[in-house]
């Protein structure tokens, strides 16, 4: 397992595209309408026969402030009470997903995140995981991996204590900059006490996990100015750091269209920054665990990629692999053994089937003997940088040189490059390659023919 990573920005710019990130294969591009309430349910009955442990996670899409930058499913509102018939609707959807899961299956990790789940007021978070608890078979230790995603501006004196109360262990901070000018410029007013305080009193109560969020790519961004935000990251020690490339899609994101194209740092200074970062943060102890997270030696997520056992999901990167998870919330999705499912994205749609009552399931995908083996293929690549054919054969029954025959040849200018090395029967992603894993990845992706544009730039 690597643990270096090399910048190379002619390469960098040579290999400048877009593309996946590959939190699913199939990626929810090829979600359709043709998988539904019918389809879920059967795969959950053969999750069932499989005796997995569960993962769950929970959606909240209220924000109480927009952030110009922001590309997730929300609904932005001064208007608490909106919560209400929200949490109403998702324990209806809580206990139908309940009542198709053995009782016996524990939920070895639980994600609540958003919008901004702690726009919900304290007694409604702690309704919430109650209800979770009637119905799921939740640690009542600390055994598990619970997280939630918090915005230091939503957090209030009891916060953060009844949090770790109802079975919080670990956390993730919204931050994205320290400057005040880039805030002001994505509508995000942050002070640096907000986010430093909060983490601090995270460490007093016990969090085991600390992950802050920061974004590279922002107006008025320039390398001494992040240099800064980097300098007060580091001094504060997170176990984790999240450093999002931003894709300017406005287009796509409404909130965008806000942001001024001409106060967006160019194509050479932003890969300046991405140098930057990645120079400061491994000279500060922090292990690049790929595709934008970094992470100390010592943290689990670390040592889940130097032990091969690393695996990432629509959450990002995990340590549980051997999970199957139940998405619940507006647009939330599912991974079962049979395929992934996304619930409907709208608040109408969602209560609407959830009045019936039935699983707002919208759409989905099923899984083919070709994407599982594809999906494994990726699935070692961006998680461990390597990736063992024999074992893939022994595991698919396939002769991995011939079924990947012209994937192989593709591969062939990007071991040119150095990207990857490439043997008899191992693939190896360089330290030069790391940087780019998305190119490498997408050259098993049978889907990505065509429609490159509707994916972010890669770096």
């Amino acid at each position: 397992m690597l643990k270096t990573v090399e910048f190379d920005a002619d390469l960098i710019r040579r290999y400048a595209g877009s593309g996946p990130r590959y939190t699913s294969y199939p990626t929810a591009m090829e979600f359709s309408p043709a998988v539904g309430e019918k389809d879920y349910i059967e795969w959950v009955h053969q999750s069932n026969r499989s005796r997995r442990p569960l993962s769950l996670y929970v959606h909240i899409p209220f924000c109480a402030h927009v952030c110009y930058y922001c590309a997730c499913n929300k609904v932005v509102t001064a208007d608490r009470s909106r919560a209400r018939p929200y949490l109403d609707n998702l324990y209806r959807e809580i206990r139908l997903q309940a009542s198709l899961v053995d009782p016996d299956r524990k939920v070895e990790q639980l994600h609540w995140g958003g919008g901004t789940p702690t726009f919900l007021s304290e007694k409604q978070m702690c309704e919430l995981m109650r209800v979770l608890g009637e119905n799921f078979y939740l640690h009542e230790d600390d055994g598990g991996e619970y997280s939630i995603e918090v915005d230091p501006r939503e957090v209030r004196e009891h916060t953060l204590p009844i949090l770790r109360d109802i079975g919080f262990n670990r956390i993730s901070l919204g931050v994205q900059d320290f400057n005040p000018e880039v805030q002001k410029a994505v509508h995000r007013l942050q002070t640096d006490e907000q986010t430093l305080g909060t983490l601090r009193q995270a460490r007093e109560l016990g969090f085991r996990s600390v992950n802050i969020d920061l974004m590279y790519g922002l107006p008025l961004q320039t390398v001494d100015s992040f240099s800064h935000t980097l300098d007060a990251v580091i001094e504060a020690r997170p176990d984790r750091l999240s450093v999002f490339n931003y894709a300017h899609l406005p287009e796509r994101f409404k909130p965008q269209r806000r942001i001024r194209v001409e106060d967006l740092p160019g194509a050479d200074e932003k890969l300046a920054i991405l140098a930057l970062t990645i120079e400061k943060l491994t000279a500060a102890g922090y292990q690049y665990i790929g595709m934008d997270h970094f992470a100390l030696e010592e943290d689990e997520l670390s040592q889940a990629q130097r032990s091969g056992t690393l695996y990432r999901n629509f959450q990002g990167y995990s340590t549980h692999a051997d999970s199957d998870l139940i998405g619940m919330g507006v647009s939330a999705i599912s991974i079962m053994p049979g395929g992934y499912s996304q619930n409907h994205v709208g608040l109408e749609d969602y209560y609407r089937e959830l009045e019936v009552p039935r699983l707002p399931v919208a759409r989905g995908v099923a899984l083919s003997d070709d994407d599982r083996l594809r999906g494994e293929v990726i699935q070692q690549l961006i998680c461990n940088n390597t990736l063992n054919m024999k074992r893939i054969e022994a595991v698919f029954g396939i002769d991995f040189h011939d079924y990947f025959a012209p994937e192989l040849e593709r591969l062939q200018s990007m071991a040119d490059d150095d990207l990857i090395e490439i043997g008899a029967q191992r693939l190896d992603v360089t330290s030069r390659g790391r940087l780019l894993i998305r190119n490498i990845c997408k050259v098993f992706d049978r889907y990505r023919v065509e429609a490159e544009e509707k994916f972010s730039r890669m770096i």
